[in-house]
């Protein structure tokens, strides 16, 4: 609700400072005592643009603040601005005669499309107004289906709508893989082929890299075998012939003497080693016996492996993992057709069930459009419209969360004149009773916290100003109501009854808004009743105030 509401050097305002209350609030004053203020300054702080012919003259700056109850649904848009969210928010509009105009809420800085999509779920302001939730057609159709009980209905359509649009999505994107798959299996089938067709070994290429390194050094490692095996064998001076005479001779020291014989073991020994180095010797030689041609067979083999090295990993182990997962989406590839054919088939039952459930919600809503639509004339002939048409138009609209249907309100005040949207409805009076209309219907659906009525009491009287006041404490039972009136059937019906007055001060005109007490209200009901306050109109005041608080 609205709280607090602080002006200052606004049009003639010089500083205004009123605190409001929940329920009905009325605002009263004579002609021309500056109402219309109030309802610029509430305008400001729903975002409406505006200019230095507001700032009071002679003043630098205007500033029109308000201090509101914050609920939950303003939270959760004062966290999408990334404003600090407190239980009251409070919206400031600063315009500057240098053109500087600001907007601020919990003193944040923000656009003026960041306070209306605040201000929008905060305030209804009823008149010659475009701050009106019920001009929106887009809150047409949650007003009904609130109003139609069709909340539920309308939930069961949005979750499977909402299956209906990912199961769509998914099967899409099967389909634009199926119409690429053929290109990607066929690669995969390539790769795999290829991969296989090389018959990698884990540890193969070690082994070529090896092989190479000798068979590009086979003359030299020939050339040193065999002179290896020449020195140690082959010559009569060999190494194993003259070791050979080495024992000899160590033998016969040891027939004499027996302590040699640890150095004939070990010459022994040392010739088994030696001869055993040259079998090693000659099994070399016999291995670097090989075809020139053995080279260029490594060669190629090893350019096998480094073309796919470049195309699937740095080591062979890469290479055969990069085979396993091609084969595992190969696969999975090759399945497509079988999880497209089940999509199709969730998708056809979905659809059924969709629609089914989008139909029961539009037959809904042609009941509840025809109740309303009754409702709503006994309202406005209550409301002294005469001959009043009011049409909740239901078309068929592209299938979304909401279910086929748009939904629009039409209304009009004369007999054969087709009913026109709200928007459309010329005179203010007449746009404000018929919203006080709908407010009363349906403001048990309706979010908005706070409405403001403005010429809602224009060219009607006696009966009709009766039920005006009580449709209007009757909303206020459910919202905070501000209704600025000449009407004193609504005034008696107030909770908060505040005036305006317009005083000549020396050579400036000062505007007041204040609250009235009990004394002062009957003073003033008494006035609006006669145009002065007489003995008379002070009794009819007084009759007036006693009724409308036994009907409390």
């Amino acid at each position: 609700m609205l709280q607090e509401l602080r002006i200052r050097d606004f049009v003639i305002v010089d500083s205004i400072e009123v605190q409001f209350q929940e329920g009905l609030n009325v605002v009263t004053g004579e002609t021309g005592a500056g109402k219309s203020i109030l309802v610029n300054a509430l305008e400001l702080l729903l975002g409406a643009r505006g200019s230095q012919e507001l700032i009071r003259p002679s003043s630098k700056e205007a500033v029109v603040e308000a201090v509101f109850t914050a609920t939950e649904p303003l939270k959760a848009d004062l966290r999408e601005l990334d404003i600090p969210v407190e239980d009251e928010i409070i919206i400031r509009r600063v315009l500057s005669s240098t053109g500087r105009n600001r907007a601020y809420i919990n003193d944040r800085t923000v656009t003026l499309q960041g306070l209306q999509q605040v201000s929008m779920g905060l305030m209804d302001l009823h008149g010659q107004h475009e701050h009106q939730s019920l001009l929106r057609t887009s809150s047409h159709r949650d007003l009904l289906d609130h109003y139609g009980g069709l909340m539920p209905q309308r939930e069961k359509v949005e979750r499977l709508f909402r299956q209906y649009t990912d199961l769509q999505k998914r099967l899409r994107e099967a389909k634009e893989t199926s119409m690429q798959r053929q290109q990607r299996i066929d690669l995969l089938q390539y790769q795999i082929r290829e991969i296989r067709e090389a018959g990698l070994k884990e540890t193969e290429m070690e082994e070529l890299l090896a092989e190479r390194k000798i068979l590009q050094n086979l003359t030299r490692l020939r050339q040193a075998t065999e002179e290896a095996l020449f020195l140690l064998k082959d010559r009569d001076s060999s190494v194993l012939n003259q070791l050979a005479e080495v024992i000899s001779s160590v033998r016969q020291i040891v027939a004499l003497d027996s302590e040699a014989s640890a150095a004939e073991d070990l010459l022994r020994e040392a010739e088994a080693l030696l001869q055993e180095a040259g079998f090693s010797l000659r099994h070399l030689l016999d291995k670097y016996d090989l075809e020139p041609s053995r080279l260029d067979e490594v060669e190629r083999r090893l350019q096998v492996i480094d073309k796919l090295r470049k195309k699937y990993g740095e080591t062979i182990s890469e290479i055969l993992a990069f085979q396993t997962e091609a084969e595992k989406e190969l696969q999975r590839l090759l399945r497509i057709d079988e999880e497209t054919g089940d999509l199709e088939d969730s998708l056809r039952v979905l659809e059924t069930d969709l629609t089914r459930e989008v139909e029961i919600l539009s037959r809904g809503r042609q009941e509840a459009a025809i109740k309303l639509q009754t409702e709503m004339k006994e309202v406005l002939r209550r409301l002294a419209f005469s001959h009043p048409e009011f049409v909740v138009q239901i078309k068929e609209a592209p299938l979304s969360s909401y279910g086929k249907d748009s939904v629009e309100f039409l209304f009009s005040a004369n007999p054969g004149i087709p009913p026109r949207p709200l928007q459309k409805v010329a005179s203010g009076g007449e746009l404000s009773r018929v919203m006080l209309g709908l407010k009363s219907v349906l403001s048990a659906y309706d979010s908005v916290p706070i409405m403001v009525f403005d010429e809602v009491d224009a060219g009607i009287g006696g009966r009709t100003a009766e039920a005006v006041s009580e449709m209007l404490y009757q909303v206020s039972e459910k919202h905070q109501v501000i209704c600025i009136t000449h009407l004193p059937q609504i005034a008696a019906k107030a909770r908060h009854h505040l005036v305006v007055e317009k005083k000549q001060d020396r050579d400036r005109v000062k505007v007041t808004l204040r609250v009235l007490s009990q004394k002062d209200r009957l003073r003033e009901i008494a006035r609006m009743l006669s145009g002065t306050v007489t003995e008379t109109s002070l009794v009819h005041a007084k009759e007036l105030l006693s009724g409308a608080q036994v009907k409390k």
